[in-house]
């Protein structure tokens, strides 16, 4: 089992299940001290019990107070902050024309605005510790039109840019920010609106998955996002800044 988060200290929001809960456990099993964040603290503090070394402190991303907040508790828990990985995130689906602008940015406000608050208030304690890594969760429908998922394909999209702006700004403080950006990989918020997807493609039952399999090859693993967290959170990555690692069975690769 490799080590190489021994004794640093890591914040995973959306921490509580899916591919949150994955890259905790991931981060656990490399040594760190995990703080598991959730906007739902007894789901929080069920993941953390499961883990070594990790906390469990609730937080709702679109609150910059209960940002600050994990933050600071973080580091007076741990006594300080290395690593940082703003996961949550939301899904809202309907075309374009039917999404109203409440759902809008109520996707954007966790998806975006929760990522931006994230590194605000993260980066100064990474520094403080002398530098460390920021992880940002994109997607790869940041970098196609993505039909029926626009607030959450544009936010993924806006956070792509903002992990390249925040590694250029951060890059003389010894802070390394980088993104994953995953296809679609079997958690719940994706199996949950597979209904919606093909009824709204005109698939039939199961065309969704068939699609998958054609542009993909197969779901994707929380277990395979997790590993790759890592690798960007530690020092084997540590000429890499401003990066974004695309994990989808090579969907976005080609037209057919």
């Amino acid at each position: 089992m490799s080590h190489n988060l021994q004794g640093k200290t890591a914040i995973v929001t959306g921490a509580a299940n899916g591919i949150g809960l994955a890259i905790a456990r991931r981060l656990s099993e490399s040594g760190a001290n995990v703080v598991v964040s959730d906007i739902d603290e007894a789901a929080a503090k069920e993941a953390a019990a499961g883990l070594d070394n990790a906390v469990a402190l609730a937080c709702d991303v679109r609150d910059e107070e209960q940002v600050k907040g994990l933050v600071d508790a973080a580091v007076s828990h741990f006594g300080a902050l290395h690593v940082m990985v703003p996961n949550a995130g939301i899904a809202a689906v309907a075309p374009i024309t039917e999404m109203d602008l409440a759902a809008w940015r109520s996707v954007t406000s966790v998806n975006l605005d929760g990522v931006f608050l994230s590194i605000r208030y993260a980066a100064p304690a990474i520094i403080a510790a002398g530098g460390g890594s920021i992880v940002t969760i994109g997607s790869v429908t940041a970098l196609a039109g993505t039909p029926l998922v626009s607030s959450y394909a544009a936010a993924k999209a806006a956070v792509v840019n903002l992990t390249k702006t925040a590694a250029t700004e951060l890059r003389g403080h010894g802070v390394r920010v980088n993104a994953v950006l995953p296809g679609f990989v079997a958690t719940g918020l994706v199996t949950a609106q597979v209904d919606r997807f093909e009824a709204a493609l005109g698939l039939p039952s199961g065309g969704f998955a068939a699609l998958i399999e054609q542009k993909q090859g197969r779901f994707g693993t929380v277990e395979e996002i997790a590993n790759s967290v890592l690798f960007l959170a530690g020092d084997e990555s540590s000429f890499c800044s401003g990066s974004g690692l695309v994990l989808d069975g090579g969907l976005d690769a080609g037209l057919f």
